[in-house]
């Protein structure tokens, strides 16, 4: 189960879907948010007789259940961002996409006078865990947050000369400029900043797992007294920024107190001897 943005709630993002879960055999599902003016249609009815049959049937425009159709909505207690809260939704299969008619369980959640519209690929996925599912993307964007500003996680400053500047005025039926260059030599250089700028975020995003890790394992072996002020500890676990912290402020000690440690050793000789650095530029 994949839970993704309101983005990925398109046509050609559920073609591919289709196409990856026929080809591996794997059975790969998405969670994401639908748009309030989403269109639905209910499954066609087949007749008999000459013609090509319908592919859908009448069209429902979702936004206009929350009225129409708020006699059926169900009220429940779901865990949301660590609290239990009052919930109302409707869970209701239709179908979506033009051209495509790819049937979806959709979920209308009312929740604090805000509506919203869930919606899953997974047919009998229970409604219930699609909410509280969703509910997650709040920590992902803390996530996203803490990767930007304190690992700097997009900071990266790779560039290519050979690499064309995006034109967002470019039409369905042109090629990009990218598809337009026939250099072999070009091309791998344009290849070689992608893997930089790919590598880049994956280690920075590595080092947010560490952090995390750190910061859930061992919370309570961390003083933040001695090397950060904090005015009111609200919570037992904590934060990343203060593992990082806590991690510049130490991490020189904890090297030479563990030194048998393989990544103490490597550390010691990617170190560069001060006094022979001193020498070297005098001379």
């Amino acid at each position: 189960m994949l839970l993704l943005d309101r983005y990925f709630l398109s046509v050609p993002a559920l073609e591919k879907l289709n196409k990856l879960n026929s080809a591996d055999g794997h059975l790969l599902h998405i969670l994401t948010k639908a748009k309030m003016s989403c269109v639905t249609y209910t499954k066609p009815i087949h007749k008999k007789g000459k013609g090509r049959p319908c592919k859908k049937g009448d069209s429902i425009k979702l936004k206009e259940l929350f009225e129409s159709a708020k006699d059926k909505f169900t009220e429940s207690k779901i865990e949301l961002y660590g609290k239990e809260e009052a919930v109302q939704y409707l869970c209701i299969n239709l179908l979506w996409g033009q051209k495509l008619y790819q049937e979806l369980r959709f979920v209308l959640v009312k929740y604090k006078e805000r509506n919203a519209i869930l919606v899953t690929t997974k047919l009998d996925f229970e409604p219930e865990k699609i909410i509280r599912l969703y509910s997650y993307r709040f920590k992902i964007e803390c996530t996203f947050r803490e990767l930007r500003q304190l690992i700097g996680g997009f900071s990266y400053q790779f560039w290519c000369n050979n690499m064309p500047k995006l034109n967002n005025y470019t039409k369905k039926h042109q090629p990009q400029l990218v598809e337009r260059i026939t250099s072999k030599e070009v091309q791998k250089k344009i290849l070689s900043t992608l893997d930089a700028i790919e590598g880049y975020v994956m280690f920075t995003s590595i080092a947010m797992g560490l952090l995390q890790i750190i910061s859930l394992k061992f919370s309570k072996d961390i003083n933040t007294r001695t090397f950060r002020f904090l005015r009111t500890k609200s919570k037992t676990v904590v934060s990343e920024a203060t593992v990082a912290c806590y991690l510049r402020k130490s991490i020189f000690s904890v090297i030479e107190k563990y030194n048998r440690f393989s990544i103490s050793r490597i550390i010691k000789e990617k170190q560069v001897d001060p006094f022979f650095h001193e020498d070297r530029l005098a001379s």
